[in-house]
């Protein structure tokens, strides 16, 4: 468990949950879902990307209802640390959300992501139609096939399911503490290990 989630560890309130679908309540976006370790870190490179009209850190992937911080760390409810990222499929595709993706995440790594070890932190994609499937399959070959990484893909790519908002106090945490944002990022290795993955193309 992170450090820093553990010094924040206040009262929680649990958020709605969210049934997985590519399309939105707004007429206009769509919807997508990635795992990639702490979700802290995946909001600020899509929140930055023209098209997404808006992020939110939340859990996806496990069989029991409910899901909350204290609940998801223990690493026993199958649930992993995800962003959920509605976008204007006229200004910004799938395809580019997915290589944000990849390059702001260590895909070989099938124990967790950087410092964050345990089942919550594995990295995924949640594809939530029959296209954002097929789409996902043929990124995660092209990856593959440029033969920058040195080993086997651990990423999966994995059919959507309800994802829960995660407690306020996550939301923009990078917004709202950039300090101690700027420090947990640091001292767990991402952005080093993401430069020696990809080069000038990673993520930050």
């Amino acid at each position: 468990m992170r450090l820093l989630h553990l010094c924040t560890m206040i009262a929680l309130v649990a958020g709605s949950a969210v049934s997985g679908s590519a399309a939105s309540n707004e007429t206009d976006t769509a919807v997508a879902v990635f795992a990639g370790g702490c979700f802290w870190c995946m909001e600020p490179p899509y929140d930055k990307l023209n098209g997404v009209t808006s992020t939110t850190s939340g859990y996806i992937g496990g069989s029991k209802a409910d899901a909350t911080y204290e609940r998801v760390s223990s690493g026993r409810t199958a649930h992993l640390e995800a962003v959920r990222i509605e976008y204007d499929p006229k200004q910004v595709s799938y395809e580019k959300l997915l290589e944000v993706f990849w390059h702001n995440i260590d895909p070989l790594d099938g124990r967790g992501q950087f410092c964050d070890t345990g089942p919550q932190y594995a990295s995924a994609v949640y594809a939530l139609d029959d296209s954002q499937f097929a789409a996902a399959e043929a990124s995660k070959k092209a990856v593959a096939a440029e033969g920058k990484l040195s080993g086997a893909i651990q990423t999966k790519i994995v059919r959507g399911g309800t994802f829960y908002p995660a407690e306020d106090y996550h939301q923009d945490y990078y917004r709202k503490n950039p300090v101690r944002y700027k420090y947990y990022r640091w001292n767990c290795g991402r952005d080093q290990r993401l430069k020696s993955l990809w080069g000038d193309a990673a993520g930050h």
